[in-house]
């Protein structure tokens, strides 16, 4: 199946084959690639540590399933009679020499022998890129490959468990580009099929591609071997063919999140009985013959890893039994392009990265009407690789040449040296909605995450907290005692300030954020760039300064008219209090983002009026963080600090903002070519 239609290069692409001293741009590569590569090494070293400092016990717990004394693959009985040995009867037969020798090496031989495993089939990817590819590209191919493999759940996952599923997805690239002759190819695909059944679904690709020979190779071995393993093992192939239905029922609860087929998601919906076993036969036929019909196209187009992507895609989909760590072929399609336009080339390669990166919980909120999401997102992307994503073939215009990305004029800045960052131009066009939405998820989440994870002992927090009090009484602005008790005092304010504090903090901002991307896209991503930075810088507060509250100090008579009367050595807050840092309070980001959005509003509202509208959510803001005893003043103005250090930040980096005609929808002139705009690549309105 090899490397006949254009996948593949040359073996001198992987290298500078020129004499001569290195251009400055060649020097450039040189050091990026560098780079890359020490940060294989680094993730490679990181893998090796996370391993071997988890007790005996606690890593490698498949592999210890059938090594070791009382192994699976040591007993006399059949393999199957614990449900704990997933694999084949061939796989069985085949482990059973090595569990001696695994047994005495686990952990750091195994575990070096999966990190080679993965080196081998990061090269291999990087080899079948289908051409053309730029010099550039193939020479940082491989290390990419490799560190995108290493982060990835499915290999992280084989580390920590002990599992062997990167062998047949490395058997089938080996099968379908490294090898030479096809009856070769055929054979060690077919080698992956008797370790994982689902590989069979490469032989109506192979056959339907031409290359019959491959396919029957393939089917040969895969029948040779399942024959042998049955002389050999009789009782342990009846158990798995025929009782167990090639491996369906083995291992965990097929319901389990872990399991990413059609087959676990139909079992988590209730579905259950003839009319479960009807829908996924239904759905995983579509899906098969859907993900098989675009993988044969591709493949003649000459995108052969695509094409093995797809169907890998296809076959995690249709087997009863997918479990986190045989997903690998998702990662494979990040391979495939779509999208007409340049800013669209990103999103399927950034979704998958996200998708087999980070966890479930992290990729989508939890809310009860996403769980059917959260719980697939794996499977989806499966599916969505097989039968949905429109990737380009390579005989298109747009493969090549897309769409370029329309900029608006430069503005002059006030400075000679801004922007810093003279790429961060801006741009017209508005971004993916998908994109956005996923990088905005996944941005709150990791937010979440570090300001959960800068803890402080209560005492350091109380001891800041007296600090920031004896200040503010320096100062004289020590109202935070007086407003409290005079609030309480009235319940319809003390409701008012209690809903807007709990209510407004990320609806104000969403809802402005959507309305910036509809209707001016380019201050969307203006005022985007600033509300990020300002949240980061106000993470570093977090940690620089923890601070208790004023509801949190003890002795000076606050109320949390929010939360009720509070346990000092246990505080609470609410339905977030798992989740949430209660010493996080320094600066105010409940008054930092509503007094973004005031600046926003004022900055891009069309009339006076709106623009005072406003300006008094911030204002509104203030008063219910100190009339809650929620923050300090001086919170307040670490909020205001940080939000005019974002947009300082923003215009330092990437220039002021560009000028507010350049709204959706509006067409760019092209400028003429022998302008400075053109030859830089943007545009005038």
């Amino acid at each position: 199946m090899a490397n006949a239609e254009g996948s593949g290069r040359p073996a001198e692409a992987f290298g500078p084959t020129a004499v001569g001293p290195a251009t400055p741009a060649q020097a450039r590569l040189r050091a990026a690639r560098l780079a890359l590569w020490l940060v294989v090494a680094v993730l490679a070293s990181r893998q090796v540590a996370v391993v071997l400092r988890t007790p005996r016990g606690e890593r490698l717990t498949d592999l210890e399933t059938w090594v070791g004394p009382y192994g699976v693959l040591h007993v006399n009985g059949s393999l199957y009679d614990s449900t704990r040995f997933t694999g084949t009867p061939f796989a069985g037969l085949v482990l059973k020499p090595l569990t001696r020798t695994a047994e005495q090496a686990l952990g750091w031989g195994w575990t070096f022998g999966t990190l080679l495993l993965v080196a081998a089939l990061g090269l291999v990817a990087a080899r079948a890129l289908p051409q053309p590819v730029s010099r550039r590209t193939s020479l940082l191919a491989a290390p990419v490959a490799i560190s995108l493999l290493m982060l990835s759940l499915p290999v992280r996952n084989t580390l920590w468990l002990g599992q062997t599923s990167i062998i047949p997805v490395l058997l089938v690239l080996l099968g379908c580009f490294a090898v030479r002759g096809r009856r070769a190819g055929g054979l060690l695909i077919g080698f992956a099929a008797a370790l994982q059944p689902t590989v069979l679904l490469f032989v109506p690709l192979l056959w339907f591609t031409g290359r019959r020979t491959a396919a029957l190779t393939t089917a040969g071995t895969f029948v040779a071997c399942t024959a042998v393993a049955w002389v050999a093992m009789a009782h342990d192939s009846y158990m798995y063919w025929v009782h167990h239905m090639a491996g369906t029922g083995l291992g965990g609860e097929a319901d389990d999140l872990a399991n990413q087929s059609l087959h676990g998601a139909l079992l988590r919906l209730g579905l259950s009985g003839p009319l479960e076993v009807t829908l996924f036969l239904l759905f995983g036929v579509g899906v098969a013959a859907l993900g098989l019909r675009r993988a044969v196209r591709y493949a003649r187009d000459g995108q052969l890893l695509l094409a093995v992507a797809i169907t890998g895609c296809a076959a995690i989909a249709v087997s009863p039994t997918a479990w986190q760590h045989q997903l690998l072929w998702v990662v494979l399609a990040v391979v495939g392009r779509a999208g007409k336009r340049a800013s669209d080339r990103y999103v399927w390669p950034v979704a998958v990265v996200l998708v087999m990166t980070l966890p479930a919980t992290i990729m989508l909120p939890d809310m009860a009407a996403l769980y059917i999401v959260r719980d697939n997102v794996v499977l989806l992307a499966a599916v969505a690789a097989a039968a949905v994503v429109p990737f380009l073939c390579r005989t298109s215009p747009y493969y090549r040449s897309p769409v370029p990305t329309a900029y608006a004029p430069p503005v002059p800045a006030r400075f000679r040296r801004v922007p810093l960052l003279p790429f961060l131009r801006r741009v017209l066009t508005r971004p993916s909605v998908l994109l956005e939405l996923l990088l905005i998820r996944v941005t709150y989440a990791a937010y979440q995450q570090v300001r959960l994870g800068v803890t402080a002992d209560r005492a350091t927090a109380e001891r800041h907290g007296r600090e920031i009090h004896a200040l503010e009484k320096w100062l004289s602005i020590d109202i935070e005692r007086r407003a409290n008790h005079a609030v309480v005092k009235v319940d319809w304010l003390r409701s008012f300030f209690d809903f807007y504090y709990a209510s407004f903090h990320f609806a104000v901002p969403l809802t402005i954020l959507a309305v910036l991307y509809v209707r001016r896209p380019v201050d969307y991503r203006w005022a985007r760039s600033a509300l990020g930075l300002a949240t980061l810088l106000g993470l570093l507060g977090f940690w620089l300064y923890p601070l208790a509250p004023p509801r949190l100090m003890p002795g000076l008579g606050f109320i949390d008219t929010v939360h009720g009367v509070q346990d000092f050595s246990q505080p609470d807050y609410g339905v977030m209090t798992e989740v949430t840092n209660q010493y996080a309070a320094m600066p105010s980001l409940h008054f930092g983002w509503s007094l973004w959005c005031g600046i926003v509003i004022a900055a891009l509202a069309p009339k006076w009026w709106m623009k005072a509208l406003g300006l008094l959510h911030p204002l509104f803001t203030a008063s219910a963080i100190v009339a809650t005893a929620n923050h300090w003043v001086l919170d307040a103005v670490g909020g205001a600090v940080i939000v005019g250090a974002g947009f300082g930040l923003t215009y330092l980096l990437s220039g002021p903002r560009a000028a507010s005609e350049t709204a959706a929808g509006t067409r760019p002139r092209q400028e003429p070519v022998d302008s400075p705009l053109a030859e830089a690549g943007g545009t005038r309105n």
